[in-house]
């Protein structure tokens, strides 16, 4: 199973600029058709509860299953959610047994973390918006030594730039 992380960030490296905020906010309309054709293509997406929470629509986007991490699984409503606080080993083992091709990981920063801390992540997608927040969210939680290598880089407008690296393990 092919496990990539999609992620918008502004031009000094944040993904937002406090908690709670949605990304809907800031990012632009030609990265949220990306997002929508990346997760599609996935099948199957995961984020913690504090990124879910900023969703405006509360339910799976049509043609995905949707994963949220969260330790308080109560505390998560919606359409078609489902919640874990399962090892993301496990979490990709069983859905692989299951038929998934891949997993997009969604955020936030410590879902970012926590699969790239496991060595799960093989390839990120990462939107770089036209905006500057100068503090705020970070990409991820805690230092993780992570070497890509560049695949693609396309401009979304004249705006945004969608690059595509492989992590390199």
């Amino acid at each position: 199973m092919k496990v990539v992380i999609i992620a918008a960030i502004s031009a000094d490296g944040l993904m937002g600029a406090h908690d709670g905020q949605s990304s809907m906010e800031w990012r632009s309309p030609e990265d949220g058709k990306s997002f929508g054709v990346l997760t599609r293509e996935a099948g199957v997406m995961v984020m913690g509860s504090a990124t879910y929470k900023t969703f405006r629509v509360k339910r799976a986007p049509p043609g995905r299953r949707l994963i949220v991490y969260t330790h308080d699984p109560a505390s998560i409503t919606g359409e078609n959610v489902e919640t874990t606080s399962e090892d993301p080993r496990a979490l990709v083992a069983r859905l692989a047994a299951e038929g998934y091709p891949a997993l997009a990981v969604c955020g936030g920063a410590a879902i970012h973390s926590l699969f790239f801390d496991a060595g799960l992540v093989d390839e990120l997608y990462l939107t770089v918006e036209l905006v500057v927040f100068g503090q705020g969210i970070p990409f991820a939680r805690q230092p993780a030594k992570v070497q890509l290598k560049l695949l693609d880089a396309t401009n979304l407008n004249p705006n945004t730039l969608l690059l595509h690296y492989a992590v390199e393990k």
